[in-house]
């Protein structure tokens, strides 16, 4: 008899996907285990079974909507280019990353105050967005290192990349009408690009 397939993964996958289908009608608050269980179409014991309560489904949604994100600035720093075409890539990418899951972003941003009353999940948030800015960084160390940038603290720079993704965003989704956030986003980028660039003396 041929050893029966391990489904873990898969089962998880299932019960995260459901989450987020509920997590983004009712939010973390109005969101019930039991919400979870009927959208995912499997019994409340074996949601138990691998999630102990709605905290750590809440975690395991952040790792799956975070993750890709950390994976794509760390793929973009590992490439070839020159360190300015990394950095606007590193923008242009989150662009196409926050299009391609526009309506999870009630999600994204509900987990900024869970974090406050979460400390599993505020650790969750540090260390994404620790390597987040640490892949950042690499790019703009690898621009002051090749003489293209000049001398600066590369991680209170990566920092402020970071931060402007984050709040062009946050704008752009509380006044879509006054911003655009890809353009912004896009103009930001290029804004700190120059400021870091070497300029000859002139």
């Amino acid at each position: 008899m041929s050893p029966k397939p391990d489904v873990s993964e898969e089962r998880r996958a299932q019960i995260v996907d459901a989450a987020i289908k509920v997590f983004s009608r009712l939010g973390f608050k109005g969101s019930r285990m039991d919400d979870i269980v009927k959208e995912s179409g499997l019994s409340k014991g074996l949601l138990y079974w691998y999630f102990k309560g709605k905290d750590a489904i809440i975690i395991a949604v952040l790792e799956r909507l975070l993750a890709p994100e950390v994976e794509h600035v760390e793929r973009i720093a590992a490439s070839q280019g020159s360190p300015r075409e990394k950095l606007m890539e590193v923008a242009l990418d989150a662009i196409r990353d926050i299009r391609a899951v526009n309506r999870l972003l009630p999600i994204t941003f509900e987990y900024y105050s869970y974090a406050f009353r979460n400390k599993a999940v505020k650790k969750v948030l540090v260390e994404v967005f620790a390597h987040y800015y640490t892949a950042i960084q690499s790019i703009i160390e690898e621009g002051i290192a090749s003489g293209v940038f000049r001398q600066i603290d590369a991680r209170t720079a990566a920092v402020s990349f970071g931060a402007m993704l984050e709040g062009s965003l946050l704008l752009g989704i509380f006044d879509p009408k006054s911003v655009d956030f890809a353009k912004q986003i896009e103009s930001s980028a290029e804004l700190i690009i120059a400021g870091l660039e070497k300029h000859p003396a002139g």
